[in-house]
This record gives structure tokens, sequence and C-alpha cells, in this order.
């Protein structure tokens, strides 16, 4: 992988280590190339097993007796187990030990994807509705780990390529949701609901050994920093909340898109699944063209983050569309504007790793894993927050006031953070100016001061 040049996790200025930021090899090492394939490997199947749910699942637990806001209840725990998990295993990362923290999180993945097959034979009601919620958040916890650790793993081996590194393996990601939901749903239709299940977890497992034998192991100290005092950094406080309401609006569609998309355009299970495909491969396109200008130009991150949230609100104000446009909801429509909606999203997600990071560094946080696993940890709980939130309050708003409504008032989110966002580099940017300046008369002065002897 080419190196876009000395820089450091945060930028120019030096954040990373100083001799390492100007000699970074043009050619990926061996550990490097197995970092990155065991990454993939995860975000892959972790991705596919997750999106899996979206075609069919709430139509198959409407007839077992859940409720619209109860089917968004199940997909939200999911979100709220994965914050408690990245948080703790952000903390204890380098105690546990980051390979078998990943390791360990893909083998119990692919396991209770499995079990989630298995749920159709429980009976209907409180019993089935119970089991849901029992074996979401055993897959959160896990799924936590594995992506705390891989997080943390892919910056320790990368640390001068971060936007561009974590931009290329989301088209893993978005690789994963793209082929999840038309898979799921295409093997739903032929062969019934147990089938998706089993087939995606027999695939996460077989990808355990795999990373068992090539993922390298990284030993480190414990860190003396904490997550509070990471978030209350004002600037990492307000990326927090724009990965909150950026995971929200993803949380948001997972539980009702299909819903609506049933109701509205009466399309078959297996097709639905291909409507997330707009979102999905939009995403995984943009994803890396956005990480390598993050790293190539890191001025432009900062307005790459805020206009990507302005774009995502505009998004979700067309999905309905909002009844106040008056304008009439289109299948072709839906799918541009999930497309418009990946890009944005690429946009605005890519530049909040190294952001944070480099925020992290220039307020004392140490170089090293510790550091990396706290904000893995935190970039993964945030994003939890809002993908807890979003199915909950879309599941509520769709069952009273519709999709088109509540898509207008899902997108209001990345419209507050957006700007908020943006005022704040601005406040940023003036202060910059205002101290560079007075900087400049200072050191005029004490030159004139210095001056004024030989002059006399």
């Amino acid at each position: 992988m080419d190196a876009p040049g000395p820089l450091t996790p945060g930028g120019p200025g030096g954040d990373g280590p100083s001799g390492s930021s100007r000699e970074t090899p043009r050619r990926l090492s061996r550990e490097q190339l197995f970092v990155l394939i065991s990454a993939a490997s995860m975000n892959l199947g972790s991705m596919m097993a997750y999106s899996i749910l979206g075609p069919f699942f709430p139509k198959e637990a409407e007839k077992k007796g859940a409720s619209n806001t109860m089917i968004g209840m199940i997909f939200g725990c999911y979100a709220l187990f994965d914050l408690l998990a990245s948080l703790v295993f952000g903390k204890y990362l380098v105690h546990i030990g980051a390979k078998f923290m990943f390791i360990a999180g893909m083998f119990v993945s692919g396991g209770v994807t499995i079990l989630f097959g298995l749920l159709d034979q429980v009976p209907d009601g409180p019993v089935f509705i119970a089991m849901c919620f029992l074996v979401r958040i055993m897959d959160a916890l896990s799924f936590g780990a594995a992506i705390t650790a891989s997080s943390s793993i892919l910056v320790k081996a990368f640390p001068n390529n971060i936007a561009t590194v974590l931009g290329g393996l989301e088209v893993f990601s978005g690789l994963g949701l793209v082929l999840g939901p038309p898979l799921g749903g295409f093997l739903y239709q032929s062969f019934g609901y147990e089938v998706p299940f089993i087939f995606l977890g027999c695939i996460v497992l077989l990808m355990v050994p795999l990373n068992i034998y090539i993922l390298p192991s990284y030993e480190a100290d414990p860190g003396e920093h904490s997550f509070w005092k990471l978030v209350t950094l004002p600037k990492v406080g307000l990326i927090a909340f724009v990965i909150i309401s950026l995971s929200s609006c993803f949380g948001f569609l997972d539980p009702i898109l299909s819903l609506f998309v049933l109701e509205k355009f009466h399309l078959p299970a297996g097709y639905v699944g291909l409507v997330f495909l707009g979102l999905a491969l939009s995403y995984a396109i943009s994803s890396p063209l956005f990480g390598l200008l993050s790293d190539k130009m890191p001025h432009l991150r900062k307005w790459c983050l805020v206009f990507g949230n302005l774009i995502t609100a505009g998004c979700y104000m067309l999905l309905g569309p909002v009844p106040f446009l008056h304008i009439e909801s289109q299948l072709w429509l839906l799918v541009l504007i999930l497309v418009i909606n990946g890009f944005s999203a690429g946009m605005s997600i890519i530049p909040t790793f190294p952001e944070i990071l480099s925020c992290a560094y220039e307020n004392g946080f140490e170089e090293g894993l510790s550091t990396l696993g706290l904000v893995s940890g935190l970039i993964g709980g945030m994003w939890s927050v809002g993908a807890f939130a979003g199915p909950m309050l879309g599941g509520f708003l769709y069952e009273k006031i519709g999709f088109e409504w509540a898509a207008a008032i899902q997108g209001l989110w990345p419209l507050i953070s957006g700007l908020v966002m943006g005022l704040f580099y601005l406040l940023e940017h003036s202060r910059r100016r205002r101290r560079s300046k007075s900087q400049n008369i200072v050191g005029t002065e004490e030159e004139r001061t210095a001056l004024l002897p030989d002059e006399i």
C-alpha cells in the first residue's frame, strides 16, 4: 500500500512516532498483510450475519407475536450490549490480549448466529421474544469484542495510514451488508428460516482457525488514561455525538425499511434485500475514497464530516419523502436516496477515528495499544448508542405516525450534529488565527526590545 507521505495518525504535526512517520514502507509487510486478511474476514462475516435479519426477520417475528415496537427493541438491544462490550473490552484490551479477544469474539458470534436460526422452533409469544433477546445480547458482546480488537490491531499495524486502511476495509463491511440481505432473503425463500443463519454462522466459524494461524500478537503496557478523560474533551464529545446520530440513522432502517417496502411496493422478501443494496454498495465504494482523501489531505477531514452529516439529513427528509414536500413515494427514488446516503455516510464516518485519535494525542494520551483500545472502544460504544436508539425510535414512530414522518424526524439528528460540528470547527479556526496573530505580535515586540540597546 502506498503511504500518503509523512503523515501521522493525526495528520501533519507529529502525533505519531517521530521516526517512523518519515520512513513508511511503500509495500505491505507480511505481518500487515495478515492483519488486513484477518480484519477483512471479520468485517465480511460479521456484517453478513448482522444484516441478514433485515429482509425477513420482522415478518417472522410478527408471526410469532412480536409487535413492531418489540421488534425494534430486539434490534436495538444488540446495540445496547455492544455499547457495554465496546467500553469494557476497550478499557481492558491490553489485559485480555488483542488477538485472544478477536478470536474469541468471532467464535462466539458464529455460534450464536447458528442459534438464531433455531428460534423458529421456540414457542410463540414471550418465550420466543425472550430467546431473541438472549441470542442478540450474546452476539452483541462477541461482536463488540471482535471489532474493538480489530480496530486497535489495525491502527497499531498501520500507524501512518489509519483512514486509508479503515476506509479500505469498509469495502468488506459494505460487501457484507450488500451480500447479507439478498442472500438471506433468497435462502429464506428457498429453504426456510433456519438455513440463512446456519449457513452464515458456519462461514464465520470457518474463519476462526484461519485467524488463529495468521493474526499476529501485540503486547503493550496498560495506560493511565480513561474513557471519561477522553470523552470529556470538547472535540471528542462532539464527534461522539456525530457518531451517535449517524449510527441511529443506520439502525433506524433495520427494523422498518423492509416493512415499509413490503407494504408500499408489495415486493417479495427476496427482492426486499436488493433495496438495501443501494445503501451498502455506495458506502462500500465511497469509504476507501474518503479514507485516502482523509490521509492525503487531513485538513479536509473536518469538512467531510460536517457536510456528510448535512447530506444525510437531506436524504432522510426525502426517504419517505416527508409529506409537506408533496413528492410521490416511488421505488426508484427510494433506492436513489439510499445510494446518496451511502456516499454521505462514507464521507462523515471515515474521518471520525483519525480525528479522535489526533485530539487524544494532542491532549497528552500516550501512543500505543492502550490509547488505541480506548479510541476503538469509544467509537464502538458511541456507534452502539445510536444503533440502540435508532431501531427503538424508528419502531415506535413507524407505528404512531408512519414511515414518512418517522424518517424525517430521524433526519433531524444528523442535521443538528452537522451544524454543531461545523460551528465548532469555525470557532476553532478563529481561535487558532487569533492565537497565531498574537504570537506574531509578541515575537515582533521581543525582536524590537532586543534591538533597542544597539540602536541607543
